[in-house]
């Protein structure tokens, strides 16, 4: 998956849980209840890319999966699904709700895996990125971006302050203009905000190691002075220091492999990356230097790299891998009902798949979706319910249905009065002649529209292969940009015209949809702007009560349908499959799914020679 928000994650498909402990390797002799040699192997959908999971090209639930258990943070998401504070890394309090002002304090004996002190320097670049109030303003990077691959080129200005983290100026930290304040001997920041922000405690995540960054960015050797020179370059708006610094966070914790250097990996949470090979494999052990709650268990986790779902379930029956959680197909679920000594644990995902429509900045040299008319035709021979009833419903049954709403998820209070009033039935069933009529009133020509998806993964696959001959019926060419790599290029100009993917909910924010559909936001992929739906969403951040939250959220599910968008298709089914080796398994419903409480799990055998 590429962008997230605070509330939502890409997932491969999309991605994005207690127990006691066993013998076999032995007490470490410290009161974690860490069992040396004990390891776990587990499989995900997609490898692993970036460290920095904040950027528009690191937002993806591979990599925030690996993240989440290695840098901590103020809080998160249990499976009941509740928001945790995690007071053994840090506290924070409201100060003042008139103007809203929130204080963030790291605990004493919170450390870097290197041994350095997490503190103020972190939260401040931590708030630069996530605020972007340093920026250059007016400045826009979609010239300066691969398509091939989705990263900035090298080409990218040097003397620019641009951090990559979608903020936007009505939303989160976005609306924290002022420069906090720092205090507690370095440990705290206080930040005032601009207005009132009802998802103020979904904020501020995990902050990257602030003296790495300036190590790397500025050619500093001392940590300590790499932190004051981070602090010095925020507090006196020091662009000539602030440009290499963003760009160094940006990109520089990109990689594919394990790096030469271990500065690029540190670790603040309850495991640290030990080894990765590219395509295969990424091992994490535990961290000692962390001294929070999580204690982990397990001392060492290995996270195996196999898309396809059926060759995830030959590696758990073999004995390769000891947990799993693929994209569900009719055919999984035959494979995993005749494999002895596992147990598999089934429900609704957070996740929805969906087909987004590039507004600007397609592959197509006229492009094509700018035009409303093409839209709503290519969006009425997407074969939505052939895609149900061929993909899901062999697999969830009754449970199987559309979701006819880009912002309620069915169920939720909300989603059938939306549906019934937002336009969304006029796409329910195949519509090739009304499409035809819309083509031909357009005036396009060139009607060639390249698909990007997961092209390793056999359900979209097969999704694609609907797509395509629905809409030739239609007129349209639908033509492969299917990549292993699309999390990457998701957002990336000139590289598709039309998406398919899944989006993986991370939190319960009120405010999710923001990022996605409000023009700039980090989730915003496909150049979508609607003044009218930014207006709404702005009133969304600042309004509190719930029965005004769900009219605003069903005025812009409206917008959405009007401007055709593009089209919601199903909820995922999930599956989690594990064998009777581990224990303390328990899936939670938000990203990052099985791995929410990974420091709980256990092993039967104490671990395993590998």
């Amino acid at each position: 998956m590429k962008r997230i928000s605070a509330a939502v994650a890409l997932t491969a498909v999309g991605a994005l849980a207690i127990s006691g402990c066993a013998a076999g390797g032995g007490d470490n002799g410290d009161d974690s209840g860490l069992i040396e040699g004990s390891s776990i192997t587990a499989a995900w959908n997609q490898a692993f890319y970036s460290y920095n999971g904040q950027t528009s090209f690191g937002n993806a639930t591979a990599n925030n999966n690996i993240t989440y258990l290695t840098l901590d943070g103020f809080n998160y998401y249990n499976n009941t699904p509740e928001l945790v504070q995690n007071t053994s890394f840090g506290t924070y309090e409201m100060l003042s709700e008139d103007p809203l002002t929130i204080k963030y304090t790291v605990n004493e004996d919170v450390t870097w895996s290197d041994g350095t002190p997490v503190d103020a320097a972190d939260l401040m670049l931590q708030w630069a990125a996530l605020s972007r109030a340093l920026d250059t303003p007016d400045f826009d990077p979609a010239e300066f971006t691969d398509p091939e691959t989705g990263e900035f080129t090298d080409a990218f200005p040097t003397d620019v302050v641009y951090f990559d983290s979608g903020a936007t100026p009505d939303s989160g930290l976005g609306l924290v203009t002022q420069t906090p304040e720092i205090g507690d001997d370095g440990r705290s920041i206080t930040l005032t905000y601009d207005a009132p922000y009802v998802d103020w405690e979904l904020s501020f995540g995990s902050p990257l190691p602030a003296h790495v960054i300036a190590k790397k960015a500025l050619g500093i050797e001392d940590n300590e002075e790499a932190k004051q020179a981070v602090l010095d370059a925020i507090e006196n708006e020091d662009d000539a220091a602030l440009a290499p610094l963003s760009a160094f966070w940006n990109g520089g914790f990109n990689f594919t492999e394990l790096p030469d250097d271990p500065e690029l990996y540190l670790a603040s949470g309850p495991y640290m990356i030990s080894d990765f090979v590219a395509d295969q494999y990424i091992t994490l052990v535990a961290n000692p230097e962390y001294s929070g709650d999580n204690q982990p268990t397990i001392e060492e986790i290995t996270i195996r790299f196999i898309p396809d779902p059926l060759a995830a379930v030959q590696a758990l029956e073999n004995g390769e891998v000891d947990i799993i959680s693929p994209q569900a197909t009719a055919d999984i679920k035959t494979a995993l009902d005749g494999i002895e000594g596992i147990t598999v644990v089934t429900g609704v995902e957070g996740t929805y798949e969906h087909v987004d429509l590039q507004f600007n900045n397609g592959r197509n040299p006229e492009n094509i979706f700018s035009n409303a008319k093409v839209r709503e035709a290519f969006l009425k021979t997407i074969p939505r319910q052939e895609i149900l009833d061929t993909l899901i419903k062999p697999i969830a049954g009754d449970d199987a249905l559309l979701r006819s709403s880009q912002i309620f998820v069915p169920g939720a209070e909300g989603y059938d009065e939306s549906v019934a009033e937002n336009g969304s039935e006029a796409f329910a069933e195949v519509d090739i002649e009304g499409a035809k009529q819309l083509l031909a009133e357009s005036g396009v020509t060139n009607t060639e529209v390249c698909l990007l998806y997961a092209s390793n993964n056999p359900r979209r696959v097969n999704e694609f292969a609907l797509i395509q001959a629905s809409a030739a019926q239609a007129g349209f060419n639908v033509t492969d940009c299917g990549s292993e790599q699309w999390g990457g290029l998701l957002g990336t100009p000139g590289a598709y015209d039309a998406s398919l993917f899944g989006w993986q909910s991370t939190s319960l924010a009120v405010t999710s949809s923001g990022p996605t559909f409000q023009t700039g936001g980090i989730n915003n992929l496909n150049f979508y702007s609607n003044p009218e739906v930014d207006e709404l969403i702005a009133q969304l951040n600042v309004e509190f009560d719930p029965e005004a939250q769900i009219e605003i959220q069903k005025q812009i599910d409206a917008l959405l349908w009007g401007d055709f968008y593009g089209v919601t298709i199903f909820q995922f089914p999930g599956v989690t499959a594990f064998s009777d080796r581990v224990e303390g398994i328990d899936p939670s419903i938000l990203a990052p799914t099985i791995f929410w409480n990974a420091w709980d799990w256990t092993v039967t055998d104490g671990g395993s020679e590998e």
